[in-house]
């Protein structure tokens, strides 16, 4: 889990051990005698070795709080039941979404440093089980569980939400070698920087709740090849995401004041595609203004470039999450079926728009792991799937790479990718409910009937 948001944090004493390094080997160029550079190293050793062992410290206390505060809080796995007919967009899951947006802002120092105090993760799973399709929410269960089901019940009141007594991901053993199945597992990515958003809902027009035969549900695609696996495959896709606050001392992060929000980072990108001055907000250019207000904007901006700028304006303004994205493919041994991969992976460029950006992947564990891990082994692979099938089961990302982290996804990105679909999703193994439940009339007698 990503208990702390400042990634500077885990390569503190890497970056404090190379700049002593170098500092030492500036004094041996400069003509210094070895003696004499070791005689600086350990004179110097009061000052950082403990600035390195406290940076280790606070990392390892920080983890373990961290922990603490997410064990204490539990876990639930709530199953959602689709009614026949869903006639809402998918605006009605962004407000689900933002609803359970908590930031878990600690009051004082002693809830962020004693007791943990963070945000944690929310996970929105689509599921095939052999081709019969489900969809879950995994959130804690203290302060998340009661208001995801009363927010899910107030957008779509014909759904069912229900516990489950056992997770479904427990199907797949941990040493599942011994039990005959075989592990694959990807992570997607945005492509480009975070600022710039994916094609939403909203460049779908299903915000304009067209006829069910007009809509075009960019989901669908993944439905349907998710529908068509085996029923000796499991595939699930899980979007994990945690509340976004800034970084600062008081949310435990090792600096001084807040630091910059991602909002931030929109601006500057929007600076930057209008050529603009960030302090004066003037354009570097100089056109007439007659011009200007004929085409509505700047007249060096192409229309494209005003639709990116418009979209990450919207974007700014909605609840935003860091968001890792996973799916994981299981079949028995030998029955791998390699022409799923690319579907599978495809399904994710419905959210792609070349001019801002797109989805790819950003970690599988078909690598070649010998070029990744000298000398490695069979095995070590196998340890590879096993730790991310556990981290799948404990709703737990860590990135695999530089490439492989966290992204910054607003509710409405992530509306886009997880909502209830409608019959535009004509699915055959899309569980839903077998009839739609009337509600009671209004004027139903209450208490004793007498004649």
């Amino acid at each position: 889990m990503k208990w702390m948001d400042d990634s500077d944090m885990d390569y503190g004493p890497l970056v404090a051990g190379i700049s002593l390094s170098l500092l030492l080997i500036s004094l041996f160029i400069f003509g210094v005698s070895a003696g004499q550079v070791l005689s600086i190293f350990f004179a110097l050793m009061p000052v950082w070795l403990p600035i390195i062992l406290f940076v280790m410290f606070f990392k390892k206390w920080m983890d373990m709080v961290g922990t603490k505060y997410y064990l204490n809080q539990g876990r639930t796995t709530l199953r959602i039941k689709l009614p026949q007919e869903i006639f809402k967009s998918p605006e009605a899951m962004e407000f689900v979404i933002s609803q359970i947006h908590n930031t878990a802002n600690p009051d004082n120092l002693m809830q962020t440093y004693l007791d943990g105090k963070r945000p944690l993760p929310t996970s929105f799973e689509i599921v095939s089980l052999g081709g019969e399709i489900r969809f879950y929410v995994n959130c804690q269960t203290k302060k998340t569980k009661n208001a995801v089901e009363a927010n899910l019940y107030a957008q779509y009141p014909g759904i069912e939400v229900t516990e489950e007594p056992v997770d479904y991901a427990a199907a797949v053993p941990l040493d599942f070698e011994k039990h005959g199945y075989n592990v694959f597992s990807v992570h997607m990515r945005k492509k480009k920087d975070q600022e710039f958003p994916l094609k939403s809902y909203l460049d779908f027009g299903m915000d304009k709740l067209p006829k069910e035969e007009l809509k075009v549900d960019p989901m669908t695609p993944m439905l349907d090849v998710m529908a068509n696996i085996g029923s000796h495959e499991l595939l699930f896709v899980q979007f994990i995401g945690l509340s976004y606050r800034p970084p600062s001392f008081k949310n435990g992060q090792l600096r001084i004041g807040e630091g910059p929000s991602w909002t931030k980072g929109v601006e500057e990108k929007i600076n930057e595609i209008m050529q603009r001055d960030p302090k004066s907000k003037l354009s570097k250019h100089k056109f007439d203004a007659e011009e200007e207000e004929s085409v509505g904007g700047n007249p060096l901006m192409t229309a494209g470039e005003r639709d990116t700028v418009a979209a990450m304006e919207r974007n700014a303004d909605k609840y935003a999450y860091e968001v890792g994205i996973r799916w994981l493919y299981v079949n028995k041994h030998g029955q791998f079926n390699g022409d799923l991969m690319n579907p599978m992976i495809r399904v994710f460029s419905q959210y792609d728009l070349i001019t801002r950006n797109a989805l790819g992947v950003a970690w599988r564990t078909d690598f070649d792991y010998k070029n990744i891990i000298p000398g490695g082994k069979k095995h070590e692979l196998a340890a590879l799937k096993r730790q991310e099938l556990k981290e799948y089961k404990l709703r737990k990302y860590f990135p695999k790479g530089s490439q492989d982290n966290y992204k910054i996804f607003t509710a409405e990105e992530l509306a886009t990718m997880f909502h209830l679909p409608g019959k535009v999703a004509y699915t055959p193994t899309l569980e839903r409910i077998p009839s739609t439940r009337a509600e009671a009339p209004p004027n139903l007698p209450i208490g004793e009937f007498t004649q």
